[in-house]
């Protein structure tokens, strides 16, 4: 059993629910011991960069220490937690003067880091840790004859000084996977684009239309489901999924899953495990194709 901090971060914790019960629910099968962070804060990613780097790096920095205190590493299942929490990283191995300087401030709450804490996104510690070969060996059901399109996402890739799981022009580990548990990985340019939540709250048009030209483009390659790692490319492609379609004026409908969502079904979940009642875009076409698929 491999035992990991489990930083699920804000989301999947509040509207996005479903992804944390999932992570679980595979955790329990795959012999991953998620150990709970009760005392961790929010990341502040995409809105912490701009307000104070200080603050990024001490709230950041206390999550790296309270994990390091118990001499684990870190597993995230959102992007921008991955980034943000890898970012401080980096800066506090790299750069002396930073880790003084939380270090002096996490002094003051009992905590030290010496740096020795790695941060791991669900999709590469799966990869990496477990391996795709177990997770074939332990599917009870195969996503045979299922297109599936990965949306990666920006944070998971960029910047690869910081998040260096994969090629980041071309990367590969989603498409392993898929291919591990049967499906058929669509290929398609926007794969790798941001999915435009990021700037939701500025400009509403511009964000929805780039999740909207991604599900465009996945539909127009025939691809029956969309599967990405990061809850808040969820919340853009699932719950903005109508008005992204307005956006761009397209018929969208395209469902979207989540990364530990779509591993839970070839394990075995059921709909209501999964939480797919909480989605926008309905999962029950893809869960009747799936049900037929007994390994």
């Amino acid at each position: 059993m491999i035992t990991y901090a489990y930083y699920p971060g804000c989301v999947a914790q509040e509207s996005g629910k479903e992804l944390d019960n999932a992570t679980k629910f595979i955790a329990g099968k795959l012999g991953m011991n998620l150990i709970p962070m009760p005392e961790a804060s929010c990341c502040g990613g995409g809105v912490i960069d701009g307000f104070d780097k200080n603050l990024k790096l001490f709230i950041n920095g206390r999550t790296l220490a309270l994990a390091e205190k118990d001499g684990l590493d870190i597993m995230t299942i959102c992007n921008t937690c991955t980034l943000t929490l890898s970012e401080v990283n980096e800066e506090l191995i790299n750069n002396p003067e930073s880790l003084e300087k939380t270090n002096e401030y996490l002094g003051k709450i009992g905590l030290k880091y010496t740096g020795k804490v790695k941060v791991k996104h669900i999709l590469y510690a799966v990869r990496d840790d477990i391996g795709f070969d177990k997770i074939k060996e332990k599917a009870v059901k195969s996503l045979k004859g299922i297109k599936i399109a990965p949306f990666y996402g920006c944070h998971i890739l960029r910047p690869s000084s910081a998040v260096k799981f994969d090629d980041v022009e071309n990367p590969h580990g989603f498409e392993e996977l898929i291919k591990a548990l049967g499906g058929e990985p669509v290929s398609y340019a926007r794969r790798t684009k941001c999915c435009g939540f990021q700037t939701i709250l500025v400009n509403e048009a511009t964000s929805t239309s780039l999740a909207g030209n991604a599900i465009y483009e996945a539909q127009e390659k025939n691809a029956d489901v969309m599967v990405t790692p990061c809850p808040l490319c969820h919340l853009s492609l699932d719950t903005y999924q109508t008005v992204a379609a307005k956006s761009i004026n397209k018929k969208l409908s395209l469902p979207i899953l989540h990364l530990p969502q779509l591993i839970g079904v070839a394990l075995g979940a059921d709909y209501a495990e999964m939480g797919f009642s909480r989605h926008n875009v309905s999962l029950r076409g893809i869960m009747a194709k799936i049900r037929q698929n007994e390994i």
